[in-house]
């Protein structure tokens, strides 16, 4: 039984169902963190754990992680600097609602372009 134990263990996933993988890039679009350039959606953060949660939910709906970049350092108050992460994602199905969503509520400049 030692191996069955161990292979509970260590297979143990974090799975997501579709609607709230959908839920969470909405509420990404309405605060300007993910936009969409082309087939493409872009996803800038400067919270790294925030950036597995986009893999997961991009995963989830059939989408592909294309690449995650550490692009620049910002100030955040008056002493600190964070890492800003982007991450192209492709998330070419046909049934998704989410470019439209995106054309409605979205922006074409994410929330921390303004400042770089």
């Amino acid at each position: 039984m030692k191996g069955l134990r161990d292979c509970l263990e260590t297979e143990v996933a974090v799975t997501m169902l579709p609607p709230e993988a959908e839920k969470k890039l909405k509420c990404w679009i309405r605060s300007r963190h993910l936009i969409c350039s082309g087939n493409f959606f872009i996803f800038q953060t400067v919270d790294y754990a925030a950036l597995d949660r986009f893999s997961t939910c991009v995963t989830t709906l059939g989408g592909t992680i294309i690449s995650v970049d550490p692009i620049d350092k910002i100030w955040m108050g008056d002493h600190r600097q964070v890492v800003l992460y982007q991450a192209k994602a492709s998330l070419h199905t046909p049934c998704h609602s989410l470019k439209q969503y995106w054309i409605k509520y979205g922006s074409f400049r994410t929330r921390f372009e303004l400042q770089t």
